[in-house]
């Protein structure tokens, strides 16, 4: 048996141990990559960690770091209540806001991991506070960050359209940009309607029509904000709850009797006006100055710990440590898989397949699996050039191709093993992990399993450029 098919065999055993003995992956995942990497790959330590992604171990921390503090001190209920107030208490229009709000990120040069890690942990607070399912919620984040992520001014756009260039593709820059936003914008218009979208819309609806509410002032839900601390109820994040004594769930709000008086609105303090100021700061880094997201992310949140540690000493606590072990012990395995070859490997024996439609699903396949736990942009550098040999036969459109190529490799952002995914999971507050986990890990294999096959389908076999 090659070392290659070893590799691939034992990281399917580590997703089952994991699965049926509530192990963390990412602990058996570091165990194997020593073990293959050793036994295997006769790799020393500096090989085996050489996959390991310090990068995303700082966004990771630093992210949840930053909002865990504006958590603590409420300004995230102070964005939540500013965001119902801007769409007018619909709370149905939320999740396409966010899914326009990365879009437009990216689509101006954001890096896609970047406008996650800013839009995420806002959304899936709103979507907690809410009852939204953060399923939902996390989906259109990472979707519409994926839909402006090919426009001709972005970091995956350049990147692909520079590639083309270098291998003497033909290429469209606008074709390669609308296949794009087009397919993460159906997908999300699916998962909008799958979970639960509809029946926010309908509660929007039977608000609107209860005429109780103020001429002009949405009524929708209920813009009050319930406590802070041990009072208020934790969520599954799957549907609305209701915890007697503390807040009404959004579902019993938008049913009920509203009040005709305004909502109170939520003070601005101190701790709050520095965080939003830190939250300001840190997408002005990450989009005009170019600085790493974590980084800038973990020094906003040790300056506002020491300003007012009162209102952050649990912040360290509430950092994602359990996902945070999982998405980097999974990665390092993958990047044991890439310094034995087994990737490359893979790519080349598709790659020299002698039907070029078959080939053609095949690496989008490979794409979108692969994608799934490492580098998005690195797999398709890799792929791109491996598709010149058939592409150069004429049988099959290289615009088409390479659009179906960029799609299958980054749709699949929304499994939790990639940046993207783990950002989601891990900005999200008062949920079950490892319900939320299974959501996403199944959600990604859906992906995986379907978006390649209709790419090709749509974009390969009509040949198109």
């Amino acid at each position: 048996m090659s070392p290659e098919l070893i590799s691939i065999l034992v990281l399917v055993v580590v997703f089952v141990i994991a699965t049926t003995r509530s192990i963390n992956m990412g602990a058996l995942a570091f165990a194997a990559a020593f073990g293959v990497g050793t036994l295997v790959a006769d790799l020393d330590a500096d090989g085996i960690f050489a996959g390991f992604p310090g990068d995303l171990f700082v966004v990771l921390v630093g992210v949840t770091y930053l909002f865990a503090i504006a958590r603590s001190n409420g300004t995230t209920d102070w964005l939540v209540h500013a965001s119902v107030r801007l769409v007018r208490g619909r709370v149905a229009l939320i999740p396409w806001v966010m899914f326009a709000l990365t879009g437009a990120l990216t689509a101006i040069g954001a890096v896609s991991p970047a406008a996650v890690a800013i839009v995420a942990p806002i959304a899936l607070s709103f979507a907690a506070r809410y009852g939204i399912s953060p399923l939902l919620m996390g989906a259109m984040v990472v979707h519409g960050a994926q839909g402006g992520g090919f426009s001709p001014i972005s970091i995956y756009g350049s990147i692909v359209n520079g590639i083309v260039e270098r291998e003497k593709l033909p290429g469209n820059e606008v074709t390669l940009f609308l296949a794009s936003l087009l397919a993460n914008l159906v997908i999300a218009g699916v998962v909008f309607v799958v979970c639960g979208g509809l029946q926010l819309w309908r509660q929007d609806s039977m608000a609107k029509g209860a005429g109780d509410a103020p001429k002009g002032r949405g009524a929708a839900i209920d813009l009050r904000l319930p406590p802070r601390g041990r009072d208020q109820p934790q969520r599954s994040g799957t549907g609305p709850t209701t915890d007697p004594g503390t807040h009404p769930s959004p579902t019993t709000t938008a049913t009920a009797t509203r009040e005709t008086a305004p909502a109170p609105t939520v003070p601005l303090t101190p701790p709050r006006i520095a965080t939003l100021l830190s939250l300001v700061t840190l997408v002005i880094a990450v989009l005009v100055f170019d600085l790493d997201a974590g980084l800038t992310a973990i020094t906003l949140a040790v300056l506002l710990s020491t300003a007012w540690p009162e209102d952050s000493k649990k912040a360290v606590g509430e950092i994602a440590w359990p996902t945070v072990l999982l998405i980097c012990g999974v990665l390092t395995y993958v990047g044991v898989l890439d310094e034995m070859g087994t990737i490359t490997w893979a790519g080349e024996g598709v790659g020299g397949i002698g039907v070029p439609l078959l080939a053609a699903v095949l690496l989008c396949y490979i794409g979108a699996i692969v994608s799934a736990f490492a580098s998005s942009v690195g797999i398709m550098g890799a792929l791109i050039p491996l598709a010149v040999p058939f592409l150069a036969q004429g049988e099959i459109g290289a615009v088409g191709m390479v659009a179906a190529l960029a799609v299958s490799a980054t749709v699949v952002d929304v499994s939790p093993f990639s940046t993207n995914g783990a950002l989601v999971l891990a900005a999200a507050p008062d949920v079950d992990r490892e319900r939320f986990f299974r959501q996403l890990m199944v959600y990604g294999g859906i992906v995986v399993a379907v978006v390649p096959a209709v790419v090709w389908l749509v974009l390969v076999v009509p040949g198109w450029g």
